[in-house]
């Protein structure tokens, strides 16, 4: 038997949703792992049980700031990813996309590490192109308010594929399509975890627009399994990660209503701009190079979000 390889991985955000979950999966396979985050939306309850391990530390940083560390895998998910948190400052939010991204890169250049970029299919835009394959460039609005993010990822990608052509520095670009799952904040403004926590406080479900605007929904445990695939393989990327099923806006809230309280009612309010009506990834690319799809369907996730959210709550109230 061949002994497997293991990393020194740095994981930037590593107390935030994704970031701890990837951390959960890499302590698990015996791998070193360091930390970093500035908890602007991590949380440190998010990686509590691995404070202490030898394989494992925690530094409080932010990556704006240049950090110099020795590492074999850097894996760059540093950034506020839901709009309430990226519109909340949104310089900062994209000074967080690009110099974080900038000084990852240098690090990643000076110890001859590989950089995974934790992308998102917010780079299509409101895509005019549906589902939206990887050579799809995009329909993005540069001065909306959303484009602290969406403006701040395209760079953010530019970069990784400037140094891989000028420097030959190893990079993985990802992109993140719509990903649940426990670990989420109760305040982040995504769809899935606000009709969970308005149910579960027996609220109206809030609809913007007449919820036909549609989405694809994918678990996270699937979406880091596609992302430690694209870091151990052979493909640079981009690539679609999520899950092409698409549903309603409509059809998400009857089913959260449904696991919680058939009687809530539902509220609509105009649609935010810049607000994507459709979002589908293809996934093809991700079939052929990884051979990854994604595995757990929204009836079963949902149940275990639910059941973390209605501890959260409990908890706080």
């Amino acid at each position: 038997m061949g002994s497997y390889k293991t990393y020194r991985n740095l994981v930037t955000g590593g107390a935030g949703f994704l970031g701890s979950h990837l951390v959960d999966r890499l302590m698990e396979k015996g791998e070193e792992v360091i930390c970093l985050d500035n908890y602007i939306t991590g949380c440190k309850e998010n990686i509590n049980q691995w404070i202490g391990n030898s394989r494992f530390e925690l530094i409080r940083h932010d990556v704006t700031v240049p950090i110099q560390l020795e590492v074999d895998r850097i894996w760059h998910l540093a950034c506020p990813a839901s709009p309430i948190h990226y519109q909340y400052n949104p310089i900062k939010t994209a000074k967080t996309s690009f110099l974080g991204t900038y000084n990852m890169l240098g690090m990643a250049r000076r110890v001859g590490a590989r950089l995974l970029l934790a992308s998102t299919s917010e780079v299509y835009g409101d895509p005019e192109v549906h589902p939206q394959p990887e050579t799809y460039k995009g329909s993005v609005n540069p001065i909306g308010i959303r484009s602290c993010y969406d403006e701040g990822k395209r760079i953010a990608e530019t970069l990784c594929f400037d140094y891989l052509r000028m420097h030959s520095t190893e990079i993985r670009v990802i992109r993140i399509f719509n990903t649940y799952g426990p670990k989420m904040l109760p305040n982040d403004g995504r769809v899935v975890s606000n009709f969970i926590v308005q149910a579960l406080r027996g609220e109206p479900l809030t609809i913007y627009g007449d919820g036909s605007q549609t989405r694809s929904f994918c678990y996270v445990d699937d979406l880091i399994e596609g992302m430690v695939r694209l870091m151990n393989g052979n493909h640079n990327g981009p690539i679609n990660i999520g899950d092409p099923k698409e549903f309603t806006i409509l059809e998400l809230a009857e089913m959260i209503k449904e696991r919680i309280n058939p009687k809530l009612e539902l509220i609509r309010k105009p649609l935010p701009s810049d607000d994507p009506m459709q979002r589908k990834p293809m996934i093809k690319l991700a079939q052929e190079e990884l051979n990854w799809e994604p595995k757990v369907r929204l009836e079963e996730g949902l149940d275990p979000t639910i059941e973390w959210f209605r501890k959260i709550i409990s908890r706080n109230s």
